[in-house]
């Protein structure tokens, strides 16, 4: 490349969320990359991006989602990384749900997942922890594709935006369509919610007369 006089692109260097703690205790992986399921509310991925706001500062998005409808079933935002920041999402997931008894909540290894305050939410809740291996983002990759998404299409080559009361305003009408209105080839060109609603309605084919 120097020979021919090709540099390449740096991009700009990525603002860490996954801190671990090596004294935390890890759950095991019990989803094994199957990020699909044959329920809804049966199995949640979990996840934080952080969203750059002024070029200078971060509000942080911590978010639920259910792989069978891709329904992003509860989420939440703050300006800093503490458990009550992932122990928010779920929460705001139970009051969707209703119950989130007997399901399972895959994340990664961050310390706020590995918190003694995330595990009791969890077993207050009935959720079975689960979380990838360390350094693997393919473990988590539903979650690592949907944040993705919800930073490069709003900002479309942005920076940030310009004040965290705009990112949170945007997020909001984002995360609304993304659920009611974006459509999923997975789903049938379907939306999570449609998807769920058809799931949810009986059938009305009359069954074949004996």
């Amino acid at each position: 490349m120097k020979a021919a006089g090709i540099a390449g692109l740096r991009l700009r260097r990525k603002h860490r969320t996954t801190i671990a703690d090596p004294t935390a205790a890890k759950a095991p992986d019990l989803i094994g990359r199957d990020f699909t399921a044959e329920a809804v509310n049966t199995k949640y991925v979990g996840d934080i991006t952080y969203l750059p706001v002024d070029g200078r500062k971060f509000c942080y998005l911590a978010t639920v989602i259910d792989p069978c409808s891709r329904r992003l079933a509860g989420w939440a935002v703050a300006d800093q990384m503490r458990a009550d920041l992932v122990i928010d999402a779920p929460h705001a997931a139970e009051r969707t749900r209703g119950s989130l008894d007997g399901a399972i909540m895959h994340t990664d290894h961050g310390s706020q997942y590995t918190s003694g305050a995330f595990a009791d939410a969890c077993r207050q809740a009935g959720i079975r922890q689960s979380m990838s291996a360390v350094g693997s983002s393919a473990d988590n990759a539903a979650a690592e594709s949907f944040n993705a998404t919800m930073k490069r299409e709003p900002l479309q080559g942005r920076k940030g935006w310009s004040s965290e009361w705009e990112a949170r305003l945007d997020l909001f009408r984002r995360l609304h369509r993304y659920n009611t209105v974006r459509r999923h080839s997975r789903l049938g060109q379907r939306s999570p919610t449609a998807y769920e609603t058809a799931l949810n309605t009986p059938s009305t084919t009359l069954a074949q007369a004996a």
